[in-house]
């Protein structure tokens, strides 16, 4: 065997070095590549492969002369196209039969004070807090679902100066799991919503915070489905059967020879801690990756909240679905024969009621807490609640 030159001797270390390079980043590519596809994270697949991959082949074909290095990387190159075809053909499959009813509130379109909001916008006769200090100002948070109404509570009585969203303000949005641990911490004084969890409510006690509810509207819980499911009605029984796992088929309550898909929602959220409370001790099926689904508020909680097959079936509070999402694709079903209308609400015959509370913490200092809850509950507040689509305690 001849003698390499030093010359040859470093091509050749330089050759083996990147070789192995290239073989030990396409296996940690590959396997994140694994993570991220079932996450359907189509694009930072292409940036992966155009920012780490094919810049290591690059050089690697311009050392290796030979032709079967260049159709060894080809074919490399090759299989990872054919991949990000795949995943791409499979994007678009689930997005030809899938349903996106995300509480995708838009909050810019509620904002107080705006010329052209959305919300329902009276200015109270009987409640102002023009010149009060804004350190006294009830710091006001709530559920994405409850946003239109404690914006429009905020128009009718705050100075119209408040702040949004900012640390100190006295309006802000961080819906349900962040807005309890918020009122847990006392960072804020008033969330409007749906009842905390008992992991919220005992995370607050621990915290030395007691909550305490004010019931101010009603709401139902509904369930939903693909407008083209042929089940109009479920049972309040058969509705517990699916989400505990026991009825797994639609054809076991009257529909197509198909599983059922049953979503639900992350922990802490207000649905699903209505879903538990609606279930009454019964045990809900775990979700898998595919099923569970968060809301808004971070990276998790800005995915869809429901993507719905025709098979599948979510749940949501009426508002929400009617008011908010208006998604035509999807239709919401009775319970035990009885539609989730306002009236059926009123009249109290739906099965599955929610009541809106405004929640607040125990001895607060602030008493214009208290003045704005007692507000909330005159005929002014209760106008803006049915205005807004939930139904008033009056009813």
């Amino acid at each position: 065997m001849p003698k390499l030159s030093r010359s040859d001797a470093l091509f050749l270390t330089l050759k083996i070095f990147l070789s192995l390079a290239v073989i030990a980043a396409a296996l940690i590519v590959g396997f994140f590549l694994l993570i991220f596809m079932s996450f359907g994270g189509i694009w930072t697949i292409t940036m992966i492969l155009s920012l780490f991959i094919l810049p290591l082949l690059l050089p690697l074909i311009w050392l290796n002369k030979k032709k079967r290095y260049l159709v060894g990387y080809g074919s490399y190159v090759l299989c990872f196209a054919i991949l990000l075809g795949t995943q791409l053909g499979i994007r678009a499959y689930n997005n030809s039969i899938t349903i996106d009813t995300a509480p995708a509130i838009n909050v810019h379109e509620y904002m107080p004070f705006d010329e052209g909001s959305k919300i329902v916008k009276i200015d109270s006769q009987t409640l102002s807090f023009d010149g009060v200090p804004e350190r006294l100002l009830p710091k006001i948070d709530g559920a994405a679902a409850a946003f239109p109404v404690y914006s429009a509570f905020v128009h009718a009585v705050y100075p119209d100066t408040v702040g949004f969203n900012t640390k100190d303000g006295a309006f802000v949005y961080n819906n349900t799991v962040y807005g309890y641990r918020a009122l847990g911490e006392k960072a804020t004084d008033i969330f409007i919503g749906a009842a905390p969890s008992e992991e919220q409510v005992e995370n607050a006690r621990q915290l030395g915070t007691t909550f305490e509810y004010t019931q101010i509207g009603s709401e139902a819980f509904v369930f939903f489905v693909h407008r083209d499911n042929p089940i109009e009605s479920l049972s309040v029984e058969q509705i517990k059967g699916i989400y505990s796992g026991e009825i797994t088929n639609w054809s076991e309550v009257g529909g197509k020879n198909e599983k059922i898909v049953a979503f639900q929602r992350n922990e802490g959220s207000g649905s699903q801690s209505m879903l538990i409370r609606f279930m009454a001790g019964t045990p809900i099926m775990p979700p898998d990756t595919q099923t569970s689904v968060g809301g808004m508020g971070d990276i998790i909680e800005e995915v869809a909240d429901y993507k719905n097959k025709s098979t599948s079936i979510g749940f949501s509070f009426r508002f929400y679905v009617e008011g908010i999402i208006k998604n035509p694709d999807i239709k919401m079903i009775a319970i035990d024969g009885i539609a989730p209308t306002v009236e059926n609400i009123k009249n109290g015959s739906y099965p599955i009621i929610a009541p809106v509370y405004a929640v607040t913490y125990k001895d607060n200092p602030n008493p214009n807490v208290q003045k704005l809850i007692d507000w909330m509950l005159s005929e002014e507040g209760q106008y803006i609640i049915e205005q807004s689509g939930y139904v008033g305690v009056g009813n």
